[in-house]
Order: C-alpha cells, then structure tokens, then sequence
C-alpha cells in the first residue's frame, strides 16, 4: 500500500504525540480516501501501532529530532479528522436518498414533467396557446340578401380572438395507469360555461390494449382523431366539425383502446354530461345538442343522450415511416335525448347540426339545420322528433416523403318523426407538401397525426423550420329527408411554418363556391323563457364570400 507524505506526516505526528503522552496509538487509514482515523470502520485498513521515539543522546551525530506536536495541535488534528469523516457520511447518505426509489427528477426537454426514479409516478404540465385572426371579404346578390327577415344585417365579423387558450396535466401513477385533465378557458360562454376537455383515468393491461374511464373524445375519424394542435388547416373541414366536433366529441363514460404498429381499434360508451361543464357553444341556443349549445341539463327533466361508437384503423402498406398509407372507418349511434313539459311542449333536448364554413373568429352558422327535434308540442301537425342517429365514416390518407394526401366521408341518417330517409353527409380532400423535406409524423397508437419536428429549426445562421403548403375541397349538404340544413361546397388553401415544433403560424384562404340556403330551416333560439326566430343562414344564400384567417400557435 502507497501512501502519500501528507498521510505518513500526519502519522509521524500522531505517533509521536501518542509516545509524548505515554502510550501507543493504533492507526487506520481509508482504502477509498486515504483519510487517517484513530478508530476501526468499515473499509478502514490498519496502518500499524505508533509510539513516541526517544530522542537521540546530544552527543549523537544524528539530525536533532523535529520538534513534538503538543497536546493541543493533535486535539486540533483529531477535531479536524472526525469533521471529514462526518462529511463523508453525510454525502453518502445524500448520494443513497437521491437514487432512491422515492426521489423524482424533473424534465424540461419536451414541456415541464416530473417523474420518480423508479418509473412509479409521473407528471406533466401541459398546455397550448392559439391566437387567431380573420379578415372577410362579401357581397350579395340581391338587396334582400345580406339581411335576416327582421332588417339585421347578416354579416361576418374581421377581427381577432384567443381560439383557444388549455392547461392540464398528465401523467402516470404505478406504471401501468396514467390520467390526464386538462381546462380550455376560451371554451363555453355564459354563466353555464365550462372548459373541460379530457379528464380520464386509464389502465394499461398491456402495451397494445387499454380501458380508460372520464371524459374523452370520441374515437371517430381521422381528423377528429388527430389535435387541433397538428391539424393541416386552421379548422377542421367542415364535415367533421359538424358532424363530430361541434356535438362536443368530450363525452363522459367508459372506452378501451387496442393498437399495434400497423392497425387500431377504438370503441367507446359515452354519454353527454349532467352539469354546467358539458354546456359548450359558440352563442345562440342551451337546450340542444350542437354547435350552438351544448348538454347542460341543469332545471330540465329525463334522460340524456347516450352513444355506441367504433374506429378501426390500419396501415396496409407501409414502406418507412415517411412512406406508407393509411385506412379506416368509423360507425356510431346515437340515441338523442328530448324531453317535453307536462303539457306536451317542447322542454330540452335535441340535436343541431350547424357549421360557419371554416370561420375560425366569428364563427357564426351559415348552415344549419335548426334543432331536428322542434320547439312546438309533440303532438301538432308537423312536428319533428329526431329520435337517434346513425352515424358513418371512412378515411384514408397517403404520405410519401414530403407529399400527404387525405380524405373522408361522413354520412348522419336522422330518424324519427317527420323524417324519410334523411342522410346528411359531407366529405373532404387536400394535399400537402412539405418545400423544406419534412414527412408527416404519424402516431400509431391514436392512429392520428402527431407533431412535426422541422429538419432545421429557425434561427439566424441559414435555419428556416419547416414551410409546408396545402390546398383542398370540403362539402357538406344538410337538406335531406325533412332536414333543411342548407349546403356547401369551399375550396381552400394555405401555408403553415413551423420554426420549431412547438410553434406554429398558419394563414388560410377560403373560398366558397357555392352557398346553398335558400330552404334553410329557420334556426330557434330558445332561452329566458322566450323564443326568436333567426334566419341568417338564408341571408347568405349564394353570397360572394372570401375568409382570410390567420393562426399563431404555441404549445408544450
């Protein structure tokens, strides 16, 4: 064993200090440290017994001795020995609590997140930002058009909006479970309004499968599927906004999830909620379903809506993860509540299908097919009562480097009173391409989009993120079988620039072709106890109408 000449001094000293005082002293030293120690420990190796060596006789010719250390600087050196050694101590045991099983560690490399070392526990803050703007351009054929019946101008709003504003947290608690609620505080309006959006636990029985109970959204549709945060085009085309998102697709009850690299199932028993968090909408009516109201059911009487719905997904050909093509389909059934007063009269319920032709700030209906369950009593001549739904869709999309291509058809069949064979549908095309080399990042767990990555991130020397260009068509026809709804056709276009993955700035372009309103339903408006007619749908019937719409978005 080596030792260095600060060890042997300090032996020499204590050694000769223990003589000094008349007796030997037993010295250690740390096989690790090379720290010296009065006492035994673990992984303290004997030096040896050290005593005072008598001084040499003055006639010696021998060098004269060093000088002894006094009793007080080998007080001094023991004081400062017992010090280390108790530093040792405390950092081993601060090395063995920080690796263990119930210490967390935190990251900041995709968002904000908290985990333990063991894996058992997890958390994430998440949240996204979405500011939005919309400039329009429209004309009208007639003098009569571009006015409801009562002389109120019918018209689109410019201006500006938080689109959407979310915070949540997710994350897992013994590996196998994990949760996620999140709030949107833009979403709702009035003193009903609530902003929840997912709030779900789930188990994990395996890798592929898995059962989750809360609020969540309907597995239907690609699009429907995939974030508003990773969609192509400001809004959802607007089938799928009619027929899914604007029903508010966060329903409460039970789903389960199978999915594999190449195909996925998902299928769920959901039920709007009981309660002023479910009442969502973008203004005019509380007691329907739609896009201009929400569940609330609050004051009212009977059941709500219930609903059985299934995706199956797949990838049947698949070269690389920037080759490949995508297929699905999607079935639902809808069971729609309509609850009336003791006198027959209508009370709360229904359903609205209802859409603003891709409007991302005033989003106000264009088309829409008025509450399919009317106002009046049941029993009059007339009256409608929409009592389920049926609902179907199929998907595809293709991407081959930096060229996707996507599409979907949805078909809603009403039944019920006052209805024959009414089938709504609508579908929907565009084709992207990334100028910068980028792929589409496919998710195959949610068989959806996911977030891009640019190949280069935006910055000062030469980066320029990721630029894509996109362009499609989007249908929709809601006259069908005693449903008058109105009908659509819109092309459109845009550019998205991703600087980084977390940031993004799209701008849009739509243009309809053709505005079809003329037999529109007048839409009801039902609150306070009063009721309105409206009718601005019809006022846009065969309107010239550009939109401009920007987004900047940001999300973690």
């Amino acid at each position: 064993m080596k030792f260095s000449k600060l060890t042997v001094a300090i032996a020499a000293t204590l050694g000769a200090t223990a003589s000094f005082n008349a007796f030997a002293m037993d010295l250690y030293v740390d096989t690790k440290t090379k720290q010296i120690y009065a006492e035994p420990g673990r992984g303290r190796e004997l030096m040896g017994s050290f005593e005072k060596v008598a001084e040499a006789p003055a006639h010696s010719s021998a060098a004269p001795a060093a000088p002894l250390a006094t009793k007080a600087e080998v007080a001094a050196i023991r004081e400062e020995l017992d010090l280390k050694n108790n530093e040792i101590k405390a950092l081993s045991e601060f090395a063995a609590e920080a690796n263990g099983p119930d210490s967390a560690h935190v990251s900041l490399k995709d968002g904000i997140h908290f985990a333990t070392k063991d894996g058992n526990f997890s958390a994430g803050i998440n949240g996204r930002l979405q500011v939005d703007s919309q400039i329009n351009n429209q004309s009208f054929d007639t003098p009569t058009n571009g006015y409801q019946a009562n002389g109120t101008p019918a018209s689109l709003n410019n201006g500006a909006t938080l689109r959407r504003a979310r915070l949540g947290v997710e994350g897992t608690f013994f590996k196998k479970t994990d949760y996620k609620f999140e709030y949107d505080f833009t979403r709702g309006t009035g003193t009903n309004a609530g902003g929840i959006t997912d709030a779900y636990v789930r188990y994990n029985f395996s890798k592929p499968f898995s059962v989750k109970v809360g609020a969540f959204k309907e597995p239907f549709s690609l699009e429907e599927a995939t974030s508003n945060r990773y969609i192509t085009f400001i809004e959802r085309n607007i089938s799928v906004n009619t027929f899914v998102d604007n029903l508010n697709t966060y329903k409460v009850g039970i789903g389960a999830n199978y999915a594999t690299d190449r195909w996925q199932i998902g299928s769920s028993l959901q039920t709007e909620g009981v309660g002023a968090y479910n009442a969502y909408g973008t203004g005019s009516t509380a007691s329907a379903t739609g896009a201009n109201g929400g569940a609330n059911r609050s004051g009212g009487s009977g059941d709500t809506s219930w609903e059985v719905n299934t995706r199956v997904s797949g990838v049947p050909w698949m070269e690389s993860k920037t080759k490949f093509l995508h297929m699905g389909a999607s079935g639902s059934f809808i069971n729609i509540n309509n609850n009336f007063k003791a006198d027959g009269t209508y009370n709360n319920g229904g359903i609205i299908y209802a859409n603003g032709l891709g409007a991302n700030v005033d989003r106000s209906a264009i088309l829409s097919t008025g509450n399919l369950t009317s106002s009046g009593k049941q029993s009059a001549s007339g009256a409608r009562l929409a009592d389920n739904v049926t609902r179907f869709g199929a998907e595809s999309a293709l991407v081959y480097g930096p060229f996707s291509a996507q599409a979907e058809y949805i078909q809603n069949n009403v039944s019920g009173q006052g209805y024959d064979n009414a089938s709504l549908e609508g579908a929907y095309g565009y084709v992207t391409y990334f100028l910068t080399g980028e792929s589409r990042n496919y998710k195959a767990k949610t068989a959806a989009w996911d977030r891009i990555k640019p190949n280069r991130n935006f910055d000062m020397k030469g980066g320029k993120g990721a630029w894509e260009l996109v362009a499609g068509y989007d249908w929709m026809n809601l006259n069908s079988g005693g449903a008058l709804g109105g009908a659509a056709t819109v092309v459109k276009g845009g550019i998205n620039w991703y600087p980084h993955s977390h940031l993004r700035v799209m701008a849009n372009y739509l243009h309809p072709m053709s505005i079809d309103t003329a037999n529109e339903q007048n839409y009801k408006v039902t609150g306070g106890g009063s009721t309105s007619n409206s009718n601005q749908g019809t006022a846009f019937n065969g309107a010239k109408l550009d939109i401009f719409e920007t987004r900047v978005q940001v999300d973690w």
